[in-house]
């Protein structure tokens, strides 16, 4: 519905004395997902008391699309469409993706907008966020998995696996506090916190990709810039083919590990 100037005013108002940098943009955004006063009056004050933006709204834009989020869900960061970019550059005919640690399934739902028809499975410990992945990957056919980790796949996956994108958590544990309230708060902290050094999860990962990949396949994880020269090293002691993605202005690091063909093997 079309909201009068003083209530536009007033959820801006509210927005910034709350602390929003970007309030008139958020109110923006606000404004036209409410369909009543009253539900107006509802979206901003759960904004105000700290919720993430995406969370209040329902959705995340990522990729070009708009990824469903529930509350209690990781939100999909701009920075992780790096990942779904070298992984597209990487096997641009890629037939089976995997979107591990998926959260909302916005990876996964990335790279199978952009591949087309192809075989795609996603898996995340957290049930919130496969109930939530279940619903952006529905168009293209996905398949979402409970448990941790590979236990979740089917085991008709290993050694088929085209890309294998694992947006990892990489926080370390003692800088999770250190994070701001929106994802401290309102994120599952297992999306978050990737152990003493933060890599715990993304050696787990990078372990065990090698018998998942097909011949070519690869695997990508985001990390950070102070982490990336441990988790190339991670990713070649697996046997893996390492090279470091890096984009500055998305502030995005991403480590792409080929695996390699043995003599005389091909692609599946």
């Amino acid at each position: 519905m079309s909201f009068s100037e003083s209530a536009r005013a007033a959820a801006v108002t509210a927005l910034r004395a709350a602390g929003c940098v970007f309030a008139e943009d958020e109110a923006e955004l606000i404004l036209a997902a409410a369909r009543t006063p009253r539900e107006l009056t509802a979206l901003v004050r759960r904004r105000a008391s700290g919720l993430p933006l995406e969370q209040v709204l329902g959705w995340a834009e990522f990729h070009g699309l708009r990824i469903a989020v529930e509350p209690g869900v990781f939100v999909p960061r701009r920075r992780t469409e790096l990942l779904v970019d070298q992984a597209l550059a990487q096997v641009p005919a890629a037939s089976l993706v995997v979107d591990l640690c998926c959260g909302s399934g916005a990876v996964g739902a990335a790279l199978a907008a952009a591949l087309g028809p192809v075989e795609l499975h996603a898996a995340d410990i957290d049930p919130v966020a496969v109930r939530c992945a279940r619903r952006n990957v529905a168009f293209a056919g996905g398949r979402v998995h409970t448990g941790d980790l590979f236990e979740a796949l089917p085991a008709g996956l290993r050694g088929r696996v085209d890309i294998l994108a694992a947006n990892v958590p990489y926080v370390p544990t003692h800088e999770v506090a250190l994070l701001p309230p929106e994802a401290r708060d309102h994120e599952p902290t297992a999306a978050l916190d990737g152990g003493a050094d933060g890599l715990d999860v993304l050696r787990r990962v990078t372990a065990e990709a090698p018998q998942w990949l097909a011949p070519g396949g690869c695997l990508l994880v985001e990390t950070s810039e102070r982490q990336a020269p441990a988790a190339v090293e991670a990713f070649a002691a697996a046997g893996l083919a390492p090279r470091l993605a890096v984009s500055h202005e998305l502030y995005a690091n991403v480590v792409v590990g080929t695996r390699r063909r043995a003599p005389g093997e091909t692609p599946t």
